[in-house]
């Protein structure tokens, strides 16, 4: 038999399954033949398909010297180094696999992955555009061309990737619901009804038509982020077949905890959890923070760095490496504060590095998995009914799940009302949410308002100005006069940005999706908050703040309501002054204000579940012990 007629015989043998024949083919052909760039690239295929790195990459090292113009060989040396975790020369191994052949579209699209894992987001994107110039209806270089243009904040260009994503393939994976999110960004409601019916449908037909984060603005229903959480975690991150932890106790003095999270920097989470960090007890607990995010150089990123026992900027690490060091370290419990955000790695998780693993905070919902132990909640935020929709044990904290730093001061200074761009009259709603919280019934309610409330504006965040022209123009279709929406610019300490809430006369929260932080920030300047409440977690968050503040009734159960209670404060300025006033003194709001309280009952819960852990125990409820006074 010829050279090729065994390397097709060999192919054959392969494609069918039947891999150690094929295997014996390989080497026979390689035996006449040393320099066979398709024998050579097969048996690392093989290799690389078994699990076996070591093997793939030495049988790569090999064809790539003896055959070094065969382009697929280099493709593969780059996926099996990418694999080790040596990325730099995974990039050197795909860049001459393009060298050899530019329009090589597998070597594009992997590099291109690469490089955004890498933080190389422009280099990205210039990997999926070179797809583009041949080949313009790609969907994965137009959704990943989409999903980087969202990063840089050009969401023109982006939703155009994902309207022609979804003209071309309107069933690729997640494609309905990167429209409507990156929509909703921009406050473009362009066939809002529709999308949104199409991707709540598709969700309960269990297809992947929508990613976990973005449904929960399309969505009010526990169950059905269940359903999103689930089918993206079942493609995304599949449990390891082979845990690392099995069982072990381990002896330390102090029970071990990782903070898992790409946000250790200026933002949101690590402002709500910095003073935790700061408190918790060091007699007790061994803290180490695992960042998986950029160093921003910010005053918080200086304060987290301090707050530790041990910081580990693990972010060039694989998600195996991290969960090994997790194992090695013997880390008793993780807490994954990003779930399923941007720039998590829950694949780290899905190792079972640590005997105990919690989903709290930076993700409002059930993670749809089996390897997350424990979801923190509080009893408003998860009612029993509930329960069914989580797939991790639900652990109370009494009052509020939503930690804040107490120690933040609002600046002393207040800023004028024209420093603010406000009139020098009239109410002032106000709604410092994200752009992709804005949904349409929430808008109308908001304009009805201002119609009912004559010199009243509403004060928002400063955006984009092709999302203020499309608010602006919504206004106006609905009878408000555009220069009725006031655009806050942004301030660097937010200590100022507190201050700015002085100016405002009411809070109104958005709806499925509430104000998390935002509202906590409200709240603790003084300003009463109005929020809808739904039937799931994001659509909870602000009821219960408003609760822990003392102001229960604060938070309605329909849209009707909402509006009614909102008008009735807007008209009774003595109503809204004494409110304020409750809020602070702080006397009905200590269980919102109080950081000290909050990490001791945090503590308590990590408590009751290493010492359950301890026990081998697997009873179906987990009591929290009263926190220790320390």
């Amino acid at each position: 038999m010829s050279i090729s007629a065994t390397l097709v015989r060999a192919i054959e043998l392969q494609g069918s399954g039947r891999i150690a024949e094929a295997t014996a083919q390989f080497h026979a052909v390689l035996a006449s033949d040393a320099g066979n760039g398709p024998a050579h690239y097969s048996l690392g295929l093989i290799a690389w398909q078994a699990g076996d790195l070591a093997a793939a990459l030495q049988r790569c090292e090999t064809g790539v010297a003896a055959t070094p113009g065969f382009a697929p060989l280099h493709h593969l040396h780059g996926t099996v180094l990418q694999g080790l975790g040596r990325n730099d020369e995974a990039l050197q191994a795909y860049d001459r696999a393009l060298a050899l052949k530019p329009d090589f579209v597998d070597v594009l699209l992997n590099s291109g992955a690469l490089l955004r894992a890498m933080y190389r987001h422009h280099d990205a994107l210039e990997r999926f555009n070179r797809i583009l110039q041949f080949a313009p209806d790609h969907p994965s270089a137009l959704g990943n061309c989409g999903i980087l243009l969202t990063e840089f904040k050009q969401s023109t260009q982006a939703i155009a990737m994902f309207e022609r994503l979804v003209q071309v393939k309107p069933d690729a994976d997640y494609a309905l619901g990167l429209l409507f999110f990156e929509r909703l960004h921009v406050c473009d409601w362009t066939d809002f009804d529709t999308l949104r019916a199409r991707i709540v449908d598709g969700v309960r037909a269990g297809q992947r038509v929508c990613k976990s984060l973005a449904f929960m603005s399309a969505s009010s229903d526990a169950q059905d982020h269940q359903r999103a959480a689930r089918i993206f975690a079942a493609q995304q991150n599949p449990r390891q077949p082979q845990p690392l932890w099995n069982g072990e106790r381990y002896q330390h003095q102090r029970i071990r905890i990782a903070y898992v999270s790409p946000d250790l920097r200026e933002h949101p989470v690590s402002h709500l959890m910095c003073g935790i960090f700061e408190r918790h007890d060091k007699s007790r607990f061994e803290t180490i923070a695992i960042s998986l995010g950029v160093d921003d150089g910010s005053r918080l990123r200086g304060r987290i760095l301090a707050a530790f026992d041990e910081f580990v900027d693990a972010r060039s690490w694989t998600a195996e490496r991290i969960a090994r060091w997790m194992r090695e370290r013997e880390i008793d419990i993780a807490i994954d504060l990003g779930g399923y955000t941007s720039d998590t790695r829950t694949a780290i998780f899905a190792w079972r590095p640590a005997p105990v693993q919690v989903n709290y905070l930076g993700y409002p919902g059930t993670m749809g998995v089996d390897y997350y132990d424990y979801i923190l909640a509080d009893r408003h935020i998860i009612p029993d009914a509930h329960k069914p929709f989580y797939d991790e044990q639900v652990v109370y904290l009494p009052d509020a799940y939503l930690p804040v730093d107490d120690s933040v001061q609002i600046a002393e200074r207040t800023p004028t009302r024209a420093e603010c761009g406000l009139p020098d009259e009239g109410v002032v709603f106000c709604s410092f949410s994200h752009d992709y919280k804005i949904t349409p019934p929430v808008f109308d309610v908001w304009m009805r308002l201002l119609a009912q409330v004559p010199g009243s504006v509403l004060w928002l965040v400063s955006r984009g100005e092709g999302t203020q022209r499309n608010l602006r123009k919504e206004a106006a279709l609905r009878g408000i006069a555009p220069e009725r929406l006031v655009f806050a610019g942004r301030v660097p300490r937010v200590e100022d940005h507190l201050a700015r809430y002085r100016q405002a006369d009411l809070f109104l929260d958005t709806h499925p999706y509430n104000a998390h932080t935002t509202a906590a920030d409200a709240l603790m300047a003084g300003l009463p908050v109005v929020t809808c409440v739904g039937d799931s977690f994001p659509s909870r968050v602000a009821g219960s703040l408003v609760k822990a503040a003392g102001l229960p009734k604060l938070a309605t159960d329909s849209l009707a309501a909402y509006e009614a209670l909102a008008l009735k404060l807007a008209q009774n300025p003595e109503r809204r002054a004494s409110l304020r006033e409750r809020l602070l003194r702080r006397e009905d709001g200590q269980a919102l204000s109080d950081t000290n309280g909050f990490r001791r009952h945090l503590e308590a819960a990590y408590t009751a579940m290493w010492r359950r852990t301890q026990l081998g125990g697997a009873s179906d409820a987990l009591a929290c012990p009263a926190p220790e006074k320390t």
